[in-house]
């Protein structure tokens, strides 16, 4: 996903301010940023050091000035200029990058009581998630890193309680089994740049895999 692994949420919006994600986990961040308050003034200054580091850059000639000034002006405004007001679960970031809101999801079953939707963008493996209430997700570990963003509901594993708007991240030195709260369907999204293994003993493996 990243040249280095991104162990931290501080390293991840790091990563993000320095515009060097992967566009899905770009998205992923975007979202997350929508959603809560929690890293934007983290994000605000590492934007602003960005800047300055930039400005007191050498100067470079332009080339081509006439073509890249009418790229320019003849792009599509970002992402950021076109907010939207939304009741939705789904963050405007989100549901631009997807093409359809949260109650239009083609999701598809996987296993009993966990629905998904996936994509393959810019190297990265992206999902929509659906899990039932209290449904356990199988015991695993990940060959890669694993970028995960709470849309609604709540997911708990050795690490503790993710709810909306708080980032997941997992890489191979982390073995889990996730599980949704009981109180409604955990929604979300995630990214991976690996497949994920599943570990643990067997007779768990199949009884998780069947929703049992």
């Amino acid at each position: 996903m990243t040249a280095e692994t991104i162990e931290t949420i501080d390293a991840l919006m790091a990563r993000y301010a320095a515009g060097t994600l992967p566009y899905p986990a770009h998205i992923l961040v975007q979202s997350h940023l929508e959603i809560t308050s929690t890293n934007r003034n983290l994000v605000a200054g590492l934007e602003e050091l960005a800047a300055e580091t930039l400005q007191d850059a050498e100067p470079q000639p332009m080339t081509d000035r006439a073509q890249r000034l009418s790229s320019i002006f003849g792009s599509t405004p970002p992402t950021e200029a076109i907010r939207r007001p939304s009741t939705s679960i789904f963050p405007t970031a989100l549901r631009d990058f997807v093409g359809f809101d949260a109650d239009e999801v083609p999701w598809r079953t996987k296993m009993p009581g966990f629905r998904e939707y996936e994509m393959d963008v810019d190297g990265c493996h992206a999902s929509l998630f659906w899990i039932k209430p209290g449904r356990k997700i199988p015991a695993h570990t990940h060959e890669g890193q694993e970028l995960t963003l709470v849309l609604d509901g709540a997911f708990i594993d050795i690490f503790g309680r993710y709810g909306r708007g708080d980032i997941s991240i997992a890489n191979e030195a982390v073995d889990h089994r996730p599980i949704a709260e009981k109180e409604s369907p955990c929604i979300g999204f995630a990214i991976t740049d690996a497949p994920l293994r599943f570990t643990g003993p067997l007779g768990q493996r199949l009884t998780d895999i069947l929703g049992a």
